[in-house]
Order: C-alpha cells, then sequence, then structure tokens
C-alpha cells in the first residue's frame, strides 16, 4: 500500500517518528518519505542515520497552516505525532499545549483536506480518555475534530482515524530511562508512585506496526484501541532494579492510579476485534453508511456489553518481572 507512495509525518524526529522510518524504509519503497518537525538539531542527527534517496527534511510546526498547507502538496498518507506530551508542562503552559494540540490538529486537518490527503491517522494517548489534566484534555479534543473531520471533506477522498495506545517501553521521557539513570547513580531506592498503580505497556515496534496496519483497516472516523500487556509498577521497579528499597512519593498532579483506553461510557460505540478495539463515532457522517463491524481487512468484530471498560487494572494480560524484561528487548 505504502510502495511508491508520499508519506509525511509530523512531529517525525521523536521516539516513534524513528522507528516508524526505520519500519517504512526496511519493509516498503516510497517515492518520498518527510519529516516534519520544528528542532533543526534533531533533524540533523536524524539524517545521519536516515538519509534514503526517498528521506526529505522540513522545518516546520503544525501551528503554522502555511506551512503545513506547502509540506502536504502531493503527500498521500500523513501520521500526525506532533504533539507536547508532558503532563506538568502542559500544566504550567497551558495555552502553548492547547496551540500545538488542538489548533494544530485542525491545521493539520484543513492541510489534508485541501491537498487531497488520501488518509490521515493522528497518534493519541490513553490521558484522552476520561481526561483529568490538560495534556489529556487537549488530545481529546484533538480526537473528536479528526473523527469529526470525515464529516468535513464533502465528496473528497481523505479520510481520518485515529490510533489511542498507553505507556511506550524505553521512549524519551518515560519511566524505564529514568529509572535506569537512577540505577547507574547508585541509587539505593527508586521512587514509585503508589504501590496499586498500572499502566498498559507497549514497544515502539508494536505502536508502529498498529499504525500501519490500520492504515489498511480504517474507513474513516474510527478510534483504534491495541489489545496490549499491563504491569505494575512495583513489578517494573523490581524487574530494573532487583534489591532496591521502594520509596512511595505520591500520585502526582494530573495522574490516575489506572489508565483508561476503552472508557465504559463509550461502550455503546466499542466494537472487539481479536487483537483491538474500535471506538466508532458519536456523530452521524452524512451520506456514508459505514458499517464498523467489519473493516476493510474483513476482519470482524462484535459489540462490547453495556458498561464495559478496559483499563490497565482490569486488563486480564498483565506482564511479569521476568516478562517485562523480555519486552523491552522487542524495543
Amino acid at each position: 500500500m505504502l510502495n511508491n507512495k508520499s508519506i509525511l509525518i509530523t512531529g517525525g524526529t521523536g521516539s516513534f517518528g524513528q522507528k516508524y522510518v526505520q519500519t517504512i524504509l526496511k519493509h516498503y519503497s516510497p517515492s518520498r518519505l518527510i519529516i516534519l518537525s520544528r528542532d533543526e538539531l534533531k533533524q540533523y542527527e536524524m539524517q545521519q542515520t536516515f538519509n534514503a534517496p526517498c528521506m526529505r527534511y522540513f522545518i516546520g510546526d503544525v501551528r503554522d497552516a502555511d506551512r503545513l498547507n506547502q509540506a502536504f502538496q502531493d503527500v498521500d498518507y500523513v501520521i500526525h505525532a506532533a504533539a507536547l506530551k508532558q503532563v506538568p508542562a502542559a500544566e504550567y503552559n497551558p495555552m502553548e499545549c492547547i496551540k500545538t494540540n488542538i489548533n494544530g490538529a485542525e491545521n493539520v486537518i484543513k492541510a489534508a483536506i485541501a491537498n487531497n490527503v488520501k488518509k490521515v491517522i493522528a497518534l493519541s494517548t490513553d490521558k484522552a480518555a476520561n481526561p483529568i489534566n490538560l495534556y489529556g484534555a487537549t488530545k481529546l479534543a484533538s480526537d473528536k475534530l479528526f473523527v469529526a473531520a470525515n464529516n468535513m471533506v464533502g465528496k473528497a477522498e481523505t479520510r481520518f482515524a485515529v490510533v489511542r495506545y498507553g505507556n511506550v517501553v524505553g521512549s524519551r521521557g518515560s519511566v524505564v530511562p529514568f529509572f535506569q539513570s537512577l540505577i547507574a547513580k547508585g541509587e539505593e531506592s527508586l521512587p514509585i508512585t503508589h504501590p496499586d498503580m498500572t499502566r498498559f505497556w507497549i514497544t515502539l515496534q508494536g505502536g508502529v506496526d498498529f499504525v500501519l496496519k490500520n492504515f489498511s483497516r480504517m474507513q474513516g472516523g474510527e478510534i483504534f484501541v491495541p489489545k496490549i500487556p499491563s504491569i505494575r509498577i512495583t513489578d517494573l521497579a523490581q524487574a530494573y532494579g532487583p534489591g532496591l528499597k521502594h520509596e512511595i512519593v505520591g500520585i502526582r498532579p494530573g495522574e490516575k492510579l489506572h489508565e483508561i483506553m476503552c472508557p465504559g461510557d463509550d461502550s455503546h460505540h466499542t466494537i472487539e476485534f481479536d487483537d483491538h478495539f474500535v471506538i466508532t463515532p458519536s456523530i452521524t457522517f452524512f451520506g456514508k453508511d459505514i458499517d464498523y463491524r467489519k473493516n476493510r481487512l474483513e476482519e470482524c468484530g462484535e459489540p462490547v456489553s453495556m458498561g464495559f471498560e478496559y483499563h490497565s487494572g482490569n486488563n486480564p494480560d498483565f506482564l511479569s518481572t521476568e516478562q517485562i524484561l523480555t519486552f523491552a528487548e522487542e524495543l
């Protein structure tokens, strides 16, 4: 599907973008693979590794609608990964987070429609489900924008979907590098926010593969949620720092005890497939009659029961301490 196509990723110098580019260059032959981001140093560093003839590096910000419109010319597929993601930074700089995560999403949508992009997938987060912090609230607003965009296209072929998943093992700013840095410094304890805290867990490669497959699955308007394992924070600390003490520091502002990906309030819009869930649009698209129980890969799903909720605490799949370390090797 991606051979001889032009592909663009916003925020492409991040952890996801680098793994995504590595995967695309290994398995496909795109005509252009465009990295759009605002950090020239990260682009320079990335070019030292990824310099195939199809690679293009555009300096630009998703806040800049004109630059996006220029960058999206003759593009077939877009992955929107650019976002301000740090929860404390968003709380202290709310308007900056809103400008990037909400206004930037609107700009991506408008540029995609104006340039007849075939398909757009926006990356979301489990924090967008029943959000309690500003970052999650902005990503929920972004999700709603991308879903509703399918009603803005008229007769155009552009389609939009969202992929939502949990914490990415080893990504920049995540807990694993933090624990590793403390251990390297010789610390005798690791900080634990709450002994009962759980999180969803996915590798970078798992996230990339899920996004790529959903380009083939999507009809437009879906929020795709993978079935992935959970971890207990205490097990994570034990896996990386066996024998170290655990210092309970308390739940930080904006944090949840368990993360949610499919809220109970959305259960009447949720369809379960073998390896993922789909949250269908709550609005009706004019002139479109879409049966989301069967996707474009002919995979079939069934509605979940009323009140069903998929969160990291009730997940039937938990990793043991041994599995956590094995799981990390898949990075």
